[in-house]
């Protein structure tokens, strides 16, 4: 695949289903009683991999395409799997599962791709082994591959040392099978669709300021949620509309759920042309339209509070810094260290051999914006989301773009190239 420079993006677009309210909703699905129905699944490597566990644990998933059919059995309904859990290459699918393993009868282990096996599982199995779970990681280095499960669990509160949402959500999952009420507190508020979803199935789960707690031992029962497009989908084009000349671009259908939506944020101080239409509440989560065309953008510093926010669209937004006059500081990112690659690092790379000035910060980056990019060759890191911000990079840069390995994309956008094609005017 090769991308080269666009004269113009014009057009209506609607984009994947969210990953991260997908992947919920298999699992949640699964621990309830009766029949979940998800439309708009997100079709992808990551989600398939959360499919293909609950099936190993007994449960009936029908799917085709993005309409995905959920039989669940209930709290206490899932069987001990015949082989390890093979978590592919989701982060999301990892912990989150591994709060609702800690609580059952059965010893089960997991293991994911090479990725997965260098990524920080400490941060879970800390706050898991005070509920009184066991769990460990078979080759003792806080990484997959894990062996969890065969306890009664205890409820907690755990001040959490870093704000994520996969951590948090972790906790609370353990939390259903603990006797009281388990809460966590973070630093900053992560993404809150455990939180919003659970609800929805019936669990006694409530949200002050930075606590989360849910109450163990609900019933939880199948539900019908429509999931909405994936924020960190539309965020390449969103910046793509931005920074492309001449261009026009409608984004249908776009979870805006606050917690997620800091770059929405981001591009309005940066001075884009940015509107929010048609906004609605949809399963729960805030919906709406967006529409991006061309802007004169200038650098800003980005941090703090918002991080969590954006963390998945750091590098995209690199890329729009890159094009925006001035300087663009990024900052208390250190968690981009420890995703499906070092996000620092390789985003640092890529624009570097881009002809862009940036610099690497031990929590991110200083961008100064403004020089007209060059085309490389992206090295991707099999990282999805390096790949798919060097895409929109190739869309304003001199010659012609190409890549290490675009497959990564499959993750959470196997249609990727294919829109930036109904869209492209060279």
């Amino acid at each position: 695949m090769a991308i080269t420079k666009a004269n113009s993006l014009k057009g209506e677009i609607k984009i994947p289903g969210d990953k991260s309210i997908s992947h919920r909703g298999v699992m949640f699905g699964a621990i309830s009683e009766g029949i979940t129905e998800l439309t708009g699944f997100l079709d992808g490597a990551d989600c398939r991999s959360t499919i293909g566990c609950f099936k190993a644990m007994g449960i009936d998933i029908n799917q085709e395409n993005d309409h995905v059919i959920i039989h669940g059995k209930g709290l206490h309904g899932l069987k001990k799997p015949s082989a390890m859990l093979d978590v592919g290459n989701s982060g999301t699918t990892t912990r989150l599962i591994s709060g609702i393993l800690a609580g059952q009868s059965f010893v089960s282990s997991l293991n994911g791709d090479e990725s997965i096996q260098k990524r920080p599982m400490g941060r879970i199995i800390a706050p898991l082994t005070l509920m009184g779970a066991n769990i460990r990681s078979i080759k003792d280095n806080e990484c997959a591959p894990l062996e969890i499960g065969g306890s009664k669990l205890k409820s907690i509160h755990y001040n959490s040392p870093v704000a994520s949402a996969q951590v948090k959500s972790c906790i609370l999952l353990a939390g259903l099978y603990a006797e009281g009420t388990t809460s966590v507190t973070e630093p900053v508020v992560s993404r809150n669709h455990t939180e919003l979803m659970l609800s929805g199935f019936g669990a006694d789960i409530k949200s002050q300021g930075l606590t989360a707690s849910i109450v163990g031992g609900p019933k939880l029962v199948g539900q019908k949620i429509d999931v909405p497009g994936d924020i960190s989908s539309a965020a390449y084009f969103i910046v793509a509309g931005l920074i492309c000349p001449n261009s026009d671009l409608l984004i249908k259908n776009v979870n805006t759920n606050p917690t997620r939506a800091g770059i929405i944020k981001v591009a309005k101080a940066m001075g884009g042309n940015i509107e929010l239409l048609n906004e609605r509440i949809v399963s729960g989560e805030p919906v709406a339209d967006i529409h991006v065309s061309t802007s004169n953008l200038k650098g800003c510093e980005v941090s703090g509070d918002i991080i969590p926010t954006l963390i998945d669209e750091i590098p995209v937004i690199a890329v729009m810094a890159a094009c925006a006059d001035g300087t663009t500081i990024i900052k208390d990112a250190a968690e981009l260290k420890v995703k499906e690659s070092d996000r620092i690092a390789t985003v640092t790379e890529n624009l570097s051999n881009m002809g862009c000035d940036i610099t690497p910060t031990e929590d991110g980056m200083i961008i100064n914006g403004g020089t007209p990019l060059k085309a490389t060759t992206v090295n991707t890191y099999l990282d999805h989301r390096i790949a798919m911000s060097f895409a929109i990079a190739g869309l304003v840069a001199e010659g012609e773009t190409t890549f290490d390995d675009e497959k990564c994309c499959q993750i959470s956008y196997p249609d990727f190239f294919k829109t930036i094609n109904t869209i492209f005017n060279k």
